[in-house]
């Protein structure tokens, strides 16, 4: 009988950056927080089996790629923020089929009230 593949989340939640993203000219001089989730979804059969990091995907280096996006080169959107870090955890890792990422700028520059602004973007592997 032939199991289909079962795909396996793994979630980073709320990591917490401080960036010089924004269109405003204060927001990349002053700088700002963010937070980003990353979800990953995968084949983990491999690393069930043999219980070994490797062949898994470790969240560490999902923080990684996020930390080096987040203080990285300055970005004006949020949207190019988020897709930047799923790029670099597809190509970091060829057994991810899905990866969906968030993020948060948490203090905006603006006159109103709220917790933060978001975007999320989803990038699935083809085949």
């Amino acid at each position: 009988m032939k199991r289909n593949t079962a795909l396996t989340r793994i979630s980073v939640t709320n990591a917490e950056f401080y960036g010089y993203h924004g269109v405003r000219e204060e927001e990349r001089n002053l700088g700002g927080r963010y937070q980003v989730d990353i979800d990953v979804w995968c084949e983990t059969v491999k690393a069930v089996v043999s219980d070994d990091i490797s062949d898994s995907v470790n969240y560490e280096e999902l923080l990684f790629i996020a930390n080096e996006v987040m203080t990285g080169e300055p970005c004006e959107l949020i949207e190019t923020l988020a897709y930047d870090i799923g790029s670099g955890v597809m190509d970091r890792f060829s057994q991810v089929r899905q990866a969906t990422i968030r993020v948060r700028k948490l203090s905006v520059p603006i006159q109103a009230i709220f917790d933060y602004v978001e975007t999320e973007i989803t990038i699935t592997r083809e085949g």
